[in-house]
């Protein structure tokens, strides 16, 4: 969770007023991913995946099965209603980078 703060803290500094709110905001959607699936990517219960190095286009696809409801999975598919297509960039580009264990 340490790691996903400071990232967060790094893009809030780095960008215009405007920018730092909408780090702000993409801070806000990884600390809701992080209570699952873990801030760096290692879920901590059986039936929750791993998303730490997997396919940054893959994930991406899947945020947008859940939303759609062409996956189902109730508590993603909610999450998916209030994300942008921007956000699950974000959001798939974060866990896509991080390392693989």
């Amino acid at each position: 969770m340490r790691k996903l703060t400071m990232a967060a803290l790094a893009l809030c500094l780095a960008g215009s007023a405007a920018d730092a709110r909408d780090k702000v905001q993409q801070q806000d959607l990884m600390v809701q991913c992080a209570a699952c699936h873990g801030a760096d990517g290692i879920a901590r219960e059986r039936d929750v995946p791993h998303l730490a190095c997997q396919q940054g286009e893959y994930l991406y696809n899947q945020l947008r099965a859940f939303r759609s409801g062409k996956r189902p999975h109730k508590e993603m598919r909610y999450l998916g209603r209030h994300m942008s297509d921007d956000d699950m960039q974000v959001i798939a580009d974060y866990y896509a980078g991080l390392p693989c264990r």
